[in-house]
C-alpha cells in the first residue's frame, strides 16, 4: 500500500513486519542452510573414505569405483586447471585480476553510498521500484553474486570460505536483493554490512601503488578498521532504534538518523557519553554494552598508534643540518638498544667538552621508547634519522657526502649471519654509488665475506675504508697471545672500558687497576718535533711529559699514502702536523705534546708545567701541511771551510723554531747554505754577503740531498759521515727576519 502524503513520499510504502522478516530471514536461512549442506557433505565424504579403507573393495564395488575414479580424475584435472585460473584472477596477480578486485571494491563503496542515501527515509518504509537507486543497487548485487560464485569455486576449504568476513557480507546483502525483486520493494535491512568492505582499502591502495612505505600501509589498515567498525555499528544502531524491539512490536522505537547513530558510536568509542543521543531499545543497549568493551581496545590501541605514526613521521623524517666546521659520522645497520648503548659508551669515553664529533644514526624503523630515552640522554652528540642506507634520498638527508665516515654495524645475534653480511655489503654498495669518496667502516660477521668489499670500484684502503670482523680479531688475539703472553689482556685493557669499581687490597692490584685507566688517544704533535727521529720524540714525551708515544701517522709525499707506523725506526723523521698515538689516561695529558716548545720547555721536566707558552702567541708557529711560513727565522753562521777540500757540515738545527740555516764562510771565501725544508735539503754555494743569503732564503727548491746544484765558485760535495765532522767556529750569530717567505 502506497502512502502518497506528498510529492516527496511518492514511491515509498509502509513495510510490515512480515516484509522485514522476509528480508532478514532470507539471509539467515541462506547462511545456515549453506553451512549445513557443506558440513553434511564433508561428513558424508569422510565417512565414505573411512568405510572404503576399513572394509576394502568388493568385486562389483571395485569395478564401479574404478570407473568412477577414472571419470573423477578427469573431472579433477579439468577443475584443477579451472580453479588455478580463477585463483590467479582473484589474487590480483594479472591485470584483469587487478581490475576485477578494484571494480568489486568500487561497486561495494557505491552500494554503501546508496545505503547512505536511502537511510534518510524512515526505516519502516520500503522503496518501490520507482526509486532510481534500486535498479542500480540490484545491478551491483548481481555482480557481487557472480564474484561470490568465483570465490566459492576457487576456495579449497568451502566451510572456511563460508565463514569468512567477505562471505558473510555477501550472504547477508545479496539474497535480500532477490527478495526485493520478487516483492517489488526494497528495505534497508542489513545493507550496512557493506561497510566491512572498507577493510580491503590497504590492498586496493597497494594495487594502485598509492602507498609504498610500511608506515602508510599500517596507517591505511588502521584507518580502514576504524571506519568500517564505526559505519557498521552505526548501521546496526540505526536499524534497531528505528525498528524497536521485535517482542514489543516497535513500541519503544525512536526516530534517529544515521548521522546521529555515527555520533553515538563515536561517543561510545571514546568512552565519553554526553547523554544527548542514547539507545532506548533493549537490543541497542545490549549492543552498546559489548561495543563499549570493544571500544576500549579500539580506542586504546588503534587511535594512539595512528597519532604516533604521524608524530614519528614528522619527528624523524627531517634532514640533518650540516654545520660548517663541525665533524659528524653516520651510523647505520643494526640500530638497537644494545648496539647503540655499546657504541656510545666506547665512542663517547672522553669528558664533555672534549667531544667534537656528532653521531647521526640512520635507522630503518622508528626507535623504541627505550632507544628514544638513550638518544635524549646523549642529545648533544646524537641525532636519529629514519631511513635506509639503500635509498639515495635518505643518504642525502643524513649528508653522507659531508660525513667524516659511515659506520655499518652488524647484528651478532642474528639467526642468519650470511644474510646479515649480504645486507651490509649492499649498504656499502649504495653508499659508494651515492658518493664514492665516503669513508666506510663495515662490521662483517663471517671473515670469508671480506673478499667482496675490495672488489667494489670505489673501495679505497688509503682513504680509510676498513673492515672489522670480530671473529677474525678473536682468532688473531689467540694467535698473538701464544707468541706474546699477556697481549690479549693488554689490548683489552686499552680498548675496553672498565665500568666495575673494585677496591684493590694488595699492591699489584693497585698498579693493575691504575693501568686500566689508560687508553689509546691521538694528538697532533708540536711542530718543534719536525725533523727529529721517532726515538728522540718518544723519549722527550716519556721523560718530560710522562706520555708513551707508540705510533705516528706517516704521510708519504711521493706516493700520497697516509698510514699508521708503529714504533718506526730512527730513519723516519717527523714532519709538521704529525698525528701521534699515545697510551695515556686522558686527552688533557696528551695535549702537552701539542703545546711543547723547544725554547720554553727545554729545561722543564714536570708534565703539569708544559702548557701553551708565550712565544706561541707571537705567531712563531709552523703551519700545518706543506704551506710556507709567513714569518720565518733565518740563522746565518760564519764558518771556515775544511782545509784541502769543500766544507763538511753537519745538518743541525740549534733551535726548534729555526726554519732555515745558512752557513756562510768569511768574506773572500766560498760559503755554503743549507735550507731545511720539508721536501728535502737544498744545497747552494753563495757569495759571502748575508744580503744574498737573505735574498735566496725565499726559494723553495725540492732538491734532495742526492741532487746537489752546481755552485758559483766550483763543485762542492756534502759529507754526512760522522767521522768527517770538523769543529765549527762561530764568529757571530745574526738573526734576520724574512717577511718575503
Amino acid at each position: 500500500r502506497f502512502q502518497r502524503n506528498s510529492g516527496e513520499d511518492q514511491g515509498k510504502m509502509s513495510c510490515t513486519a512480515e516484509i522485514q522478516a522476509a528480508f532478514i530471514l532470507s539471509s539467515i536461512v541462506t547462511f545456515f542452510s549453506g553451512l549445513f549442506i557443506l558440513l553434511t557433505s564433508r561428513l558424508i565424504w569422510r565417512g565414505i573414505e573411512k568405510r572404503q579403507k576399513s572394509k576394502g573393495k568388493g568385486i562389483f564395488l571395485g569395478i564401479v569405483s574404478d570407473d568412477i575414479g577414472h571419470r573423477h580424475s578427469r573431472s579433477l584435472s579439468f577443475q584443477g586447471a579451472f580453479r588455478d585460473r580463477i585463483e590467479m584472477l582473484l589474487s590480483a596477480q594479472t591485470f584483469v585480476g587487478q581490475v576485477l578486485v578494484i571494480l568489486v571494491f568500487v561497486l561495494s563503496i557505491g552500494s554503501l553510498v546508496i545505503y547512505f542515501i536511502n537511510s534518510t527515509d524512515p526505516v519502516r518504509s520500503c522503496s518501490s521500484y520507482q526509486d532510481k537507486t534500486i535498479p542500480i543497487d540490484l545491478t551491483f548485487n548481481a555482480f557481487f553474486s557472480f564474484y561470490f560464485g568465483l570465490r566459492f569455486v576457487a576456495a579449497d576449504d568451502k566451510v572456511k570460505f563460508w565463514l569468512e568476513m567477505n562471505s558473510i557480507v555477501d550472504i547477508f546483502t545479496i539474497p535480500p536483493t532477490f527478495i526485493s525483486y520478487y516483492l517489488k520493494s526494497n528495505w534497508l535491512g542489513l545493507r550496512f554490512l557493506r561497510a566491512l568492505r572498507l577493510l580491503e582499502l590497504p590492498q586496493i591502495l597497494q594495487i594502485l601503488r598509492a602507498i609504498r612505505t610500511s608506515n602508510s600501509v599500517k596507517f591505511s589498515k588502521l584507518l580502514s578498521i576504524i571506519l568500517s567498525t564505526w559505519f557498521t555499528a552505526a548501521g546496526f544502531i540505526h536499524l534497531v532504534e528505528n525498528s524497536g524491539d521485535p517482542w514489543l512490536k516497535g513500541r519503544n522505537s525512536q526516530n534517529i538518523s544515521y548521522f546521529e547513530s555515527i555520533y553515538l558510536v563515536m561517543a561510545t568509542t571514546s568512552t565519553v557519553g554526553f547523554g544527548d543521543v542514547v539507545a532506548k531499545t533493549s537490543l541497542g543497549r545490549t549492543f552498546i554494552i559489548f561495543f563499549t568493551l570493544g571500544s576500549l581496545v579500539l580506542f586504546a590501541n588503534y587511535i594512539p598508534e595512528m597519532v604516533e605514526l604521524f608524530a614519528n613521521k614528522r619527528k624523524y623524517t627531517s634532514s640533518y643540518e650540516v654545520v660548517k666546521g663541525k665533524k659528524f659520522i653516520v651510523v647505520c645497520g643494526n640500530i638497537t638498544v644494545d648496539s647503540v648503548t655499546a657504541f656510545l659508551r666506547n665512542f663517547l669515553r672522553r669528558k664533555a667538552g672534549e667531544i667534537n664529533t656528532e653521531i647521526v644514526f640512520l635507522g630503518e624503523v622508528p626507535p623504541s621508547l627505550e632507544l628514544e630515552t638513550i638518544f635524549k640522554c646523549y642529545m648533544a652528540y646524537t641525532t636519529f634519522v629514519s631511513g635506509s642506507a639503500l635509498k639515495w634520498e635518505d643518504l642525502r638527508r643524513v649528508a653522507v657526502d659531508s660525513a667524516e665516515a659511515c659506520l655499518i654495524i652488524a647484528n651478532p645475534l642474528c639467526s642468519d649471519s650470511q644474510a646479515e653480511d649480504t645486507s651490509n655489503i649492499m649498504r656499502v654498495l649504495s653508499i659508494k654509488n651515492y658518493y664514492p669518496n665516503t669513508r666506510v667502516i663495515i662490521q662483517i660477521l663471517q671473515s670469508h665475506n671480506k673478499v667482496f668489499l675490495p672488489k667494489i670500484p670505489s673501495w679505497n684502503w688509503n682513504s680509510g675504508d676498513n673492515i672489522i670482523c670480530f671473529a677474525e680479531l678473536k682468532l688473531g688475539f689467540i694467535a698473538q697471545g701464544c707468541l706474546v703472553p699477556g697481549l690479549c689482556t693488554f689490548l683489552t685493557s686499552l680498548f675496553v672500558e672498565q665500568n666495575k669499581k673494585i677496591c684493590p687490597k694488595v699492591p699489584w692490584q693497585k698498579h693493575f687497576f691504575s693501568g686500566l685507566k689508560n687508553k689509546i688517544l691521538t694528538q697532533r704533535l708540536s711542530d718543534d718535533f719536525a725533523g727529529m727521529s721517532f726515538p728522540d720524540v718518544s723519549r722527550i714525551c716519556f721523560v718530560k711529559m710522562h706520555l708513551m708515544l707508540i705510533a705516528i701517522e706517516h704521510k708519504s709525499v711521493c706516493h700520497g699514502y697516509c698510514g699508521l707506523i708503529l714504533n718506526p725506526s730512527a730513519q723516519v723523521k717527523l714532519l709538521k702536523n704529525t698525528l701521534g698515538f699515545f697510551i695515556a689516561e686522558s686527552a688533557k695529558d696528551v695535549k702537552r705534546a701539542f703545546f711543547y716548545c723547544a725554547i720554553c720547555h727545554s729545561d722543564v721536566y714536570t708534565p703539569e708545567l708544559i702548557e701553551k707558552c708565550n712565544c706561541r702567541s707571537k705567531n712563531h708557529r709552523h703551519m700545518a701541511g706543506n704551506c710556507t711560513l709567513r714569518l720565518s727565522l733565518t740563522l746565518h753562521l760564519w764558518v771556515w771551510p775544511r782545509k784541502g777540500g769543500g766544507p763538511s757540515l753537519k745538518r743541525k738545527c740549534p733551535f726548534g723554531i729555526v726554519q732555515e740555516v745558512a752557513y756562510i764562510s768569511p768574506p773572500g771565501t766560498q760559503g755554503l747554505r743549507i735550507s731545511l725544508l720539508e721536501l728535502g735539503e737544498t744545497l747552494h754555494v753563495l757569495s759571502s754577503t748575508p744580503s744574498q743569503a737573505r735574498q735566496l732564503s725565499s726559494q723553495r727548491d725540492s732538491v734532495t740531498l742526492s741532487k746537489v746544484t752546481q755552485p758559483v765558485g766550483g763543485p762542492c760535495q756534502l759529507n754526512r759521515r760522522h767521522t768527517d765532522f770538523q769543529p765549527l767556529v762561530f764568529l757571530y750569530v745574526a738573526l734576520v727576519f724574512s717577511p718575503s717567505v
